[in-house]
């Protein structure tokens, strides 16, 4: 699907107009496919890799273009299990127009970041920016989703969240990797300023844009190591209260054991011991064997095992 946009009054606005600097390809089928390479003389592979959501971010200069990919995150939906996914996208700057490639549709001219938008060419910038302040949304939303299945998982130790906690974990390493990989990216739209034709202010942008996914990366690898620690203190609770619970089991088998034994041995032809010949059999037996039980209790919790 293509949709067309252009500038207007530093804001982004869909057109219809044919002429318009902006083209966004959404999951384009074979012949829009077809067209970008034969009129625009896109690379093939360099397309694939705009939709492939495993590609690593990275920049090509092309003739008569200059093409890079990078990461952003995944729309989230209840549907996913608590999995945020990032998400490719294709950026084919030719001067005074850009294409871009995306695999799902998507708000991508939304947020503050793309409010006031002068050229092309800041345009360029301010998506990477945009990514950025997205991957941090989702981190934050990462975060509070993670307090609160702790606090359910010191209410009852259930399978379901700690699954919750493996699949944010997963998110994470997602994260962490699409993060740095936009790093290396935006070093590179640096040092190839000079091609891209950015002005002064447009550099400085670029400079905060480097700090900021520096700040998304470390916030990323904090959550990352917090909730794996999380993991490992409630795997240690989870073994300690199998030991606990086994202990306990022990002591509630030897405590049957004890009785057990001495009914086993006085219910043969033996001479009952403590001049206990005169009464009943039964309660001669069921005797010893509570005296038994009794003894042991005392035993273990003298000991304090």
């Amino acid at each position: 699907m293509l949709r067309r946009f252009r500038i207007e009054s530093s804001r982004i606005v869909e057109t219809s107009d044919e002429t318009a600097p902006v083209l966004l390809y959404v999951n384009p089928d074979e012949a829009e496919k077809r067209r970008l390479v034969d009129a625009y003389q896109i690379d093939e592979h360099t397309l694939s890799s705009a939709l492939d959501p495993d590609e690593q971010a990275r920049l090509e200069c092309e003739p008569g273009h200059i093409a890079f990919i990078y990461k952003r995150p995944k729309n989230y939906s209840g549907d996913d299990q608590l999995l945020f996914k990032a998400s490719t996208m294709g950026v084919f700057f030719f001067g005074e127009m850009l294409i871009l490639v995306v695999a799902e549709d998507t708000s991508l001219f939304e947020g503050k970041q793309l409010a006031k938008v002068g050229s092309v060419r800041e345009l360029v910038i301010r998506l990477v920016y945009r990514a950025i302040f997205h991957f941090m949304e989702h981190l934050r939303i990462i975060n509070q989703i993670a307090d609160d299945v702790e606090q359910k998982i010191n209410k009852a130790m259930e399978n379901k969240y700690l699954i919750n906690l493996f699949a944010l974990q997963k998110s994470l390493v997602y994260y962490q990797n699409a993060v740095n990989s936009n790093g290396a990216l935006i070093e590179k739209i640096r040092h190839n300023a000079a091609k891209f034709g950015f002005t002064q202010e447009e550099m400085e942008l670029l400079d905060d844009i480097v700090i900021e996914n520096s700040q998304c990366y470390r916030q990323a690898e904090v959550y990352s190591n917090i909730l794996a620690s999380l993991m490992d203190a409630r795997a240690s609770i989870v073994s300690n209260n199998l030991n606990v619970l086994m202990k306990t089991l022990n002591i509630i088998t030897i405590s049957i054991m004890v009785p057990t034994l001495v009914v086993s041995i006085f219910s043969m032809n033996v001479t009952l011991p403590f001049g206990l010949r005169d009464l009943p059999a039964f309660w001669k037996i069921m005797g010893l064997a509570g005296v038994s039980m009794v003894g042991f209790l005392v035993f273990w919790k003298y000991k304090k095992w």
